[in-house]
């Protein structure tokens, strides 16, 4: 265990010793990055350039499209570099970044995603009004509003993670990733920090349980719905949300309030990848992919007939 001053790298986790092992991690890692880039990028063109699409849910979708694309970005490209260049080095200032990005991208993913419940309330329980209720300058805001949480949120957490000292500069993950960070600390400093985040996770709770709320009364009205079609069509709309909501939610509360083990765990990053990696993935597929309107904006932004 070396001692870390703010001058010196840290050391990140290895997926493996064997080179060979290093190189399919950086294959998968490709694959999937690639795989959430194209899916991203293409929902943001095809919502901005198809006037068609210009309503507060699809605005929404593209600004969550862009935080999924920040998030996956900011931790993803320099694990692969570093199998690529078979080593394990992050600098200070790199590991700054990253903490400070990978809490602004999640919060606010998770701000919006709690924006978007409301706004899919609004539409099926209360439709006749959904426009005045949801207009595009009151849309705006809301979009603004979960960008600067955000960046507060970020700032917050980095400032909190490194004003304390370190007496070990050995990550044990495969990114900057707070709770690991705080395991290094060499005295109890690092309780602030542990307050802030036990605090974030109360927060991000209380958005996971209204988004429940917001699902049970919305599940109220699908059911009523006479038409198999109409019920079929809310439904897989709604559910998915709640899925990676609750996939991102857990997983994440899970890794930042398990400060207790010292050791390496291979369930720390199995959980790690799931809440960085998974949520920006499987989102344009859910949420968007899966959507008439947005397949015929991809047609006709990659002209086809």
């Amino acid at each position: 265990m070396s001692s870390n001053t703010s001058g010196s790298d840290f050391l990140l986790l290895e997926f493996s010793e064997v080179w060979e092992l290093q190189i399919l991690h950086f294959l998968v890692f490709l694959l999937l990055y690639v795989a959430t880039l194209t899916g991203n990028l293409l929902i943001i063109f095809t919502i901005a350039f198809d006037h068609h699409l210009h309503t507060p849910m699809y605005f929404f979708l593209m600004n969550l499209a862009m935080q999924d694309l920040g998030e996956i970005s900011v931790i993803v490209p320099k694990s692969m570099m570093n199998s690529l260049m078979n080593t394990r080095h992050i600098s200070y200032a790199g590991c700054v970044t990253q903490v400070f990005f990978i809490v602004f991208f999640i919060a606010s993913d998770i701000f919006l995603l709690t924006v978007m419940a409301y706004d899919r309330y609004v539409a099926i329980c209360n439709p006749f009004q959904y426009e005045m209720i949801m207009n595009m300058r009151d849309c705006i805001k809301m979009v603004v509003t979960t960008w600067i949480s955000g960046l507060l949120y970020g700032a917050l957490h980095t400032s909190g993670t490194f004003t304390i000292s370190f007496c070990s500069n050995i990550v044990n993950q495969f990114f900057c990733e707070i709770p690991q960070l705080l395991k290094l600390a060499c005295s109890d400093s690092y309780r602030i920090e542990l307050g802030v985040i036990v605090l974030s996770v109360i927060l991000e709770f209380g958005c996971f349980i209204f988004i429940i709320v917001t699902y049970i009364h919305i599940f109220i009205v699908v059911l009523r719905i006479p038409s198999v079609q109409g019920r079929n069509k809310a439904f897989s709309t709604c559910l998915p949300h709640l899925m990676v909501f609750s996939t991102l939610i857990l997983t994440g509360s899970f890794v930042y309030l398990r400060m207790n083990s010292k050791t390496p765990s291979h369930l720390d990053l199995i959980l790690s990848v799931i809440y960085s990696m998974i949520p920006p993935m499987l989102n344009p597929l859910i949420y968007s992919m899966r959507n008439q309107e947005i397949k015929v904006g991809v047609k006709k932004l990659l002209s086809l007939r």
